[in-house]
């Protein structure tokens, strides 16, 4: 209960700093450049090289990559049918993609499945959601955030991220089987824990309920791919084509139900991709994806 306290704490506060004259314009910033240079990759190097590797990890790894390869599809067809801006499409890519598997979706999962179900949620997390939003998700930032991107460009910026460069090193360590002593995880756990009250702390002093914003409708459309259609993909592979085991296919599904990942809301703001969207998507997202994570624990409850 306390994990969830703490996300809508962290919201109202960074709402009520906004307000105050203390804190300049470009906090958010800042806010965002640690998380991106510190928080993440002391993530990255706490989890990773605890990993055991072995094939059944793969359907979970998978759940992030095939949500945010249909989110692309999905959007950047709309975009290129609606004529939308690429810094509109690439904003609802970014953001349908990728879900909250881990500061929202663990505590969830461990309540419902307990340590198995969260050793599981580990995996749909850290080298699927973390690693695709250091890879194929600044690949989308880089390309639609200034017109056409070179791909030497674009392959130069997922290369210099932070967090990617952390989970090239976390994941060598686990393949070698070495692991950090007890007094640097420590470390990297409390770096690490930084990530949700900083981050939603900047969503917080960048959001803004506008009645007449033009983002309204697409707010609407990203949140129905996140919060509906995104789980029942999940729900419809994994239940039915791949016939995987049901703790399995009740935590990937529940995994892929939750509201929007708060990373790459920092990552559309440094691009310039609608970053008012991006952060009424998570602000938005957060409640409504209660709501709807009772209906699909009902679902695959019954799997």
């Amino acid at each position: 209960m306390s994990s969830f306290i703490l996300l809508f704490v962290c919201l109202l506060i960074g709402m009520l700093l906004r307000r105050v004259p203390a804190f300049p314009a470009a906090t958010p910033l800042a806010l965002n450049q640690f998380v991106i240079y510190i928080s993440l990759p002391a993530l990255a190097l706490l989890y990773i090289p605890e990993i055991e590797l072995h094939r059944e990890l793969l359907l979970p790894v998978a759940v992030a990559w095939i949500c945010f390869g249909v989110s692309a599809l999905l959007f950047g067809s709309l975009g290129r049918v609606y004529g939308w801006s690429r810094k509109l499409t690439g904003c609802l890519i970014l953001m349908s993609g990728l879900s909250n598997t881990s500061f929202v979706g663990f505590p969830i999962i461990e309540a419902l499945y307990g340590e198995s179900g969260l050793k599981i949620a580990i995996l749909v997390d850290q080298p699927g959601s973390f690693v695709a939003l250091s890879t194929v998700g600044i690949a989308v930032a880089a390309a639609f955030s200034k017109g056409e991107a070179s791909a030497k460009g674009i392959v130069k910026k997922i290369f210099t991220f932070p967090p990617l460069l952390s989970f090239f090193v976390a994941l060598a360590m686990s393949l070698l089987g070495l692991h950090f002593p007890d007094a640097l995880k420590d470390v990297f756990q409390r770096l690490g824990s930084t990530v949700t009250p900083l981050a939603l702390v900047s969503v917080g002093m960048q959001l803004r309920v506008e009645r007449h914003s033009k983002h309204w409708r697409f707010l609407f459309l990203g949140l129905a791919y996140q919060l509906v259609l995104a789980p029942a993909i999940i729900y419809g592979l994994y239940a039915g084509l791949f016939n995987a085991r049901a703790e399995i296919v009740q935590v990937c599904v529940m995994e892929a139900a939750m509201s929007p990942m708060i990373a790459p809301s920092i990552v559309a703001a440094t691009y310039g991709l609608k970053p008012r969207l991006a952060n009424m998507m998570v602000g938005f997202g957060l409640p409504l994806s209660f709501i709807t994570l009772v209906f699909w624990y009902w679902v695959v409850s019954g799997f």
